[in-house]
Formats: C-alpha cells, sequence, structure tokens
C-alpha cells in the first residue's frame, strides 16, 4: 500500500509542531500589495499585513495558488510512489479548491485526491489532522478522502471580530452593517454556513460579551462536541484565546484543546484581535 501524504493550503494555519509531526504539506496562497505579491506565512507575517492596511487605509488581495503551485507541491510525493490528499479552504470561499483539481488531473488517476473543507482556518485544520492521524494509522488515500467527506459537515466554526472595517472592505460586510455596528457598538458572532460569513448573536457592548456568547453558542451544545480535538483560533488576541481555553477546559471533557494563530489570509478578511472557535459534532 502506497504512503499517504496530506496536504492542505495556508489558510488551515497549523502550528508547526503538527506539520512536523505529521509530515504535513503547505500550499501557501498569495497577499497581493500595490508594491508586491507575497506567500502566506513564508514571505509577510499578518503583523505586516495589519501595519500596511492601518497605514494604508486599504487590504490587500489575496489569491489562490496556482494549478502550478499544486503540481510542484504534489509532484515529489506521486513520483516517489505516495499518494496525496489535499483538503482545502471552502469552495465557496476562494478558487483553491478548483486549482488543486485541475492539478490533480495532472496526475495518474487516484493519486491525488483533492477535498473541499467547506470551512476555513481551525475548521480545516481539524480535518488535517483527522487525516494525518488516519494516514498515520495506514489507511488509504481512498478511505481518508471518503471519511474527510463525511464528517466535514459537523465541523462548527464561530468567530468575534473586533471590527467590522475589514469585513466591510472585503465586500463581505455592506457598508449600512458597518454604520449601525460602529454606531450602536454591536458586536456579532458570526457563523460560517454553507461557505456564507451570518451574524447567528448580535451583542450590544464590549468585545468579551461576544466572545462570552460564542463559548455559550458552544456550551449550549458541549454534549455534541467531538471529545478528540477543539480549535481555538486568534489573530493577535492572546487574552481572548487564553479566557476561551480556560473556560473551555473547566467546561469540558475535550481531551485536545489547541490555540492557534491564524495567518495572513484569514487576517486580511477578519482583521486583528479576532478570536474563533472551531470544533466539530
Amino acid at each position: 500500500m502506497s504512503i499517504v501524504k496530506i496536504f492542505s493550503d495556508s489558510t488551515s494555519d497549523l502550528p508547526q509542531g503538527w506539520k512536523n509531526t505529521y509530515d504535513i504539506g503547505i500550499v501557501p496562497l498569495y497577499v497581493v500589495f500595490q508594491d508586491g505579491t507575497y506567500k502566506d506565512g513564508v514571505d509577510i507575517t499578518p503583523e505586516e499585513v495589519y501595519r500596511r492596511v492601518a497605514a494604508n487605509g486599504a487590504l490587500p488581495k489575496t489569491a489562490a495558488p496556482s494549478p502550478a503551485d499544486f503540481i510542484s507541491a504534489f509532484e515529489p510525493v506521486v513520483s516517489g510512489g505516495g499518494d496525496v490528499v489535499y483538503i482545502s479552504l471552502s469552495s465557496a470561499l476562494s478558487s483553491t479548491y478548483q486549482n488543486a483539481l485541475l492539478a490533480a488531473g495532472e496526475f495518474p488517476e487516484g493519486r491525488v485526491r483533492v477535498v473541499d473543507s467547506e470551512t476555513l482556518c481551525g475548521g480545516i485544520a481539524l480535518l488535517v489532522m483527522k487525516a494525518a492521524r488516519a494516514a498515520a494509522k495506514g489507511h488509504s488515500s481512498a478511505e481518508i478522502a471518503s471519511m474527510l467527506e463525511q464528517c466535514r459537515s459537523r465541523v462548527e466554526t464561530e468567530f468575534v471580530v473586533d471590527t467590522l472595517d475589514y469585513l466591510y472592505m472585503g465586500g463581505r460586510c455592506s457598508g449600512m452593517q458597518n454604520f449601525i455596528g460602529s454606531l450602536l457598538k454591536i458586536r456579532p458572532v458570526l457563523r460560517l454556513i454553507d461557505g456564507a460569513i451570518v451574524p447567528v448573536s448580535k451583542v450590544r457592548g464590549k468585545k468579551e460579551k461576544a466572545v462570552e456568547q460564542m463559548l455559550q453558542n458552544a456550551l449550549d451544545n458541549v454534549d455534541e462536541i467531538d471529545q478528540e480535538l477543539l480549535i481555538i483560533a486568534h489573530t493577535l488576541a492572546e487574552e481572548d484565546a487564553a479566557f476561551l481555553e480556560q473556560e473551555l477546559r473547566k467546561q469540558t471533557k475535550v481531551k485536545e484543546i489547541a490555540v492557534i494563530n491564524a495567518g495572513c489570509v484569514i487576517g486580511s478578511h477578519c482583521g486583528p484581535a479576532t478570536v474563533g472557535l472551531m470544533y466539530m459534532r
């Protein structure tokens, strides 16, 4: 049986330790400013992105890896006799998935399998870790892809942003919503549903209240939370992440709670001081 190598893209925001332990390959997306194009997590940091946005008042564009990028990443594995399972950023949010499919078509059938995560950030990381652990146990690429397609609909992704400005500038929040939210200090708890960012709770007041509401949304479904792994993702929101981790350790029986830093592409759309909670039902 062929060795299976798991790949994802940079929006999975996997900690380096996980990538090293399971030999997970990462194909970076691009962050595009007027002065140049940068590979997410390779050529530019989230802090640099926020600094540039604050200075210029304009968001960078983000771009998917090209089919050629994917071919370059997958080719050494396939040439060495291995198989690839690639888990992409939601196809509803990016052309990353489609470009990976085009690349897969350049290899013999079945050697590269592409799975749409239907989510982002820590939601992808949950699926990547399930895949990596299955590969370590010797499961085939077909078995792993099938497992991912069955469980991806069980991933829950909620987050709280510090400001709606980034979502507004990126076209994911209307100008009126941004104006009203700023005027009334409304803090929405946002959920990813079928690739769309949807407010599921609206909290008036400080951001901490919205973070507490997001926590409560999860605790309301505590009996449904998968006990293996829960992920807290943030962009320079260490205090919020630490609060969530502390409360979830006290109020759930999840074996592993991981805190991860979201990268440049996620940060470009959500902004600094965003915090999210991702788990699998």
